[in-house]
């Protein structure tokens, strides 16, 4: 860990991330990437020293409130939150200035901040974003090592939606050759159905790969999956997006499975939700 002053804290659309790095070790992730040019190992993360007073004044300087986005490029719970609880304190603040909040997070550690989260969604809006990979917890141990396995991110979301709180699950990464199967997709939407989700982000089967993620991703498969490395520079060479081969049958029955359980998946339909805060009336009225 170490500290950095940032300049900004949101982002033209109202992103924000008030850390950057992460130590979750997801083998697949996109946010190692070379592109977007962090200048500091990845598990190396920088707590932006700044941020709290820099959100506290962007949301008194906005004439109306809308929604704030946490957690685009770095998981808003990872471990060093427990210390800081800068996350806490940019909650407290949204629901001082009359903003909602959404954020997107692969752990439990989600429901500490339960009490401010269910605050919030009873004044204006907030709906929780959680990443949604494999069914298996021996896989999901593989796949996302330091986080929350899948069991304790569905018992979250069951704990969020008894608090009234809507959820969205991301289904994603699906990986080639490794969760790629109609078991493992039935496993992770019946946990879905089970929490009550409101809608599923969902961008193919499969998984995008750019410089520096791919480097990482190919060394994780050498550890985990011997072998597989080989099987995908043989099937996908140094393609951007890695389909599944079972890509068409998967999405038909996701897609079907969504549809008879009454959960937005259409995407455009999920982030104009996600982005829109509501007249107090009816929140879903967007995904009607």
């Amino acid at each position: 860990m170490h500290y950095v002053e940032a300049k900004g804290i949101l982002s033209p659309r109202n992103g924000m991330n008030l850390y950057r790095g992460c130590v979750h070790g997801c083998i697949y992730c996109d946010s190692r990437s070379s592109c977007y040019h962090m200048d500091h190992a990845f598990e190396d993360v920088a707590v932006k020293r700044n941020a709290i007073a820099l959100l506290e004044d962007a949301l008194k300087r906005r004439r109306k409130p809308c929604m704030i986005a946490a957690g685009s490029m770095t998981d808003p719970y990872i471990p060093l939150e427990e210390e800081l609880g800068h996350v806490r304190q940019a909650l407290e603040l949204v629901l001082r200035y009359g903003f909602g909040i959404t954020l997107i997070t692969k752990s439990a550690r989600v429901l500490r901040d339960l009490d401010l989260l269910a605050a919030i969604n009873r004044r204006t809006k907030c709906v929780v974003q959680m990443t949604l990979t494999t069914y298996d917890e021996a896989l999901c141990r593989k796949l996302e090592p330091h986080v929350s396995t899948t069991r304790e991110r569905f018992q979250a979301l069951l704990q969020l939606r008894e608090a009234g709180i809507p959820t969205v699950v991301w289904l994603c990464p699906i990986l080639p050759f490794i969760n790629d199967t109609r078991e493992n997709l039935e496993g992770v939407l019946d946990l879905c159905l089970q929490a009550g989700v409101c809608g599923i982000v969902c961008f193919g089967m499969g998984v995008t790969l750019r410089e520096g993620s791919r480097e990482y991703f190919y060394a994780q498969l050498d550890r985990l999956f011997p072998g597989m490395k080989e099987r995908y520079i043989a099937a996908y060479g140094s393609r951007y997006l890695l389909e599944s081969p079972n890509s068409r049958q998967l999405t038909a029955l996701f897609h079907d499975v969504c549809r008879r359980g009454g959960m937005v998946h259409d995407n455009d339909s999920v982030f104009r939700y996600l982005r829109t805060l509501e007249e107090r009336t009816d929140q879903l009225s967007l995904f009607g």
